[in-house]
């Protein structure tokens, strides 16, 4: 555990996301709902927080891509204090990679849906049959139904890793399978630092496809981020307590509002990114304009399109999912 002193050294700035943390009658993550006799105002950002994973991010070391571990710890899409997406491979040497992921809630008369993304400078290689890029960003969505308690009753999430949706349920949900077959079971873990249940994600080393824990793991060395309002940065490549700071999507100046910024993206929905710095030394090449963002994320073989995980979950996850409970796919809130 790092000492108050070393958290403030290492702490980068905070957000609204924080607020929630340590809030009483805090939501369940099991299948039974919480009678309440009504639904209390609670905002995007308390959502967002009350079910942000524990996060497991796998590290590797090996080869001069590497950079010692650092390639793999989660950061700001502007960590090195500009928009120019083109340059982070390079910078990523030297900018210390703050954790930070990035939110966006949208709510419909029955349920609140959260997508959730993290951010690497670089997808890196050490072997030939591997290619490289610029930029990677991949993530989560989950679904909670409301109940009548202040933050809902989770019941799927679904993960993105690469071009493939992975699709999980926590255990006595009543959803099931729909379009798709369920790939797990989405276990659920006590966030120290508010003492709530939260669910779990890992991401694999150089690539960072997403699933939900244990789908990719930590295999030797790994970092643990919580969400705990703190954009800290790993001591070491196995640091197993390191706070991460929610930050929204779709605040003013933010990611969604730099959506037209050639350069910070190529296209829509697609980060900026070239072959500078090295990219391409690790593995078999280095590709161009290659990771998306929530509104560019797509399984290339399935239905519901591109972006629509992040732009229209309700419809995602009517489709991909079997659901019992009334679901309303009419928007309260989508700032898309």
């Amino acid at each position: 555990m790092r000492t108050t002193a070393r958290a403030l050294k290492l702490a980068v700035g905070t957000t609204a996301a924080s607020v929630a943390l340590g809030v009483a009658a805090a939501g369940s993550a099991a299948a039974g709902p919480t009678a309440h006799a009504e639904q209390s105002a609670v905002s995007d950002a308390e959502v967002a927080q009350r079910w942000a994973p524990v996060h497991y991010q796998d590290v590797d070391q090996t080869g001069t891509n590497a950079l010692g571990g650092r390639s793999d710890y989660i950061a700001a899409y502007d960590f090195d204090g500009d928009l120019d997406a083109r340059n982070n491979w390079d910078n990523t040497r030297r900018h210390e990679l703050a954790a930070t992921a990035y939110y966006s809630v949208l709510e419909t008369g029955s349920h609140w849906f959260v997508t959730y993304m993290f951010f690497h400078p670089r997808d890196w290689a050490d072997s030939i049959f591997d290619t490289e890029h610029e930029n990677d960003a991949e993530g989560v969505l989950v679904a909670v139904q409301k109940d009548g308690s202040r933050f809902g009753t989770l019941r799927a999430a679904v993960t993105v890793a690469h071009t493939d949706f992975y699709f999980y349920v926590p255990s006595g949900s009543t959803w099931g399978a729909g379009d798709e077959t369920l790939d797990g079971t989405l276990q659920l873990a006590t966030n120290p630092h508010d003492g709530l249940a939260h669910p779990v994600t890992a991401q694999e080393a150089k690539g960072h496809g997403l699933k939900a824990r244990p789908g990719y793991d930590i295999r030797g060395d790994g970092v643990v981020y919580y969400p705990a309002g703190r954009a800290e940065v790993p001591e070491h490549p196995d640091d197993r307590d390191v706070s991460y700071r929610l930050v929204d999507l779709q605040a003013p100046g933010g990611l969604w509002a730099q959506r037209a910024d050639a350069r910070l993206f190529a296209s829509h929905g697609t980060f900026a990114g070239d072959r500078s710095g090295g990219c391409g030394s690790g593995g078999i090449s280095c590709s161009q304009n290659s990771a998306n963002a929530p509104w560019g994320w797509d399984d290339g073989d399935d239905g519901p399109g591109r972006g629509a995980l992040a732009t229209d979950p309700a419809g995602l996850v009517a489709s991909y999912f079997s659901i019992p409970e009334p679901l309303s796919r009419t928007y309260v809130h989508n700032p898309y």
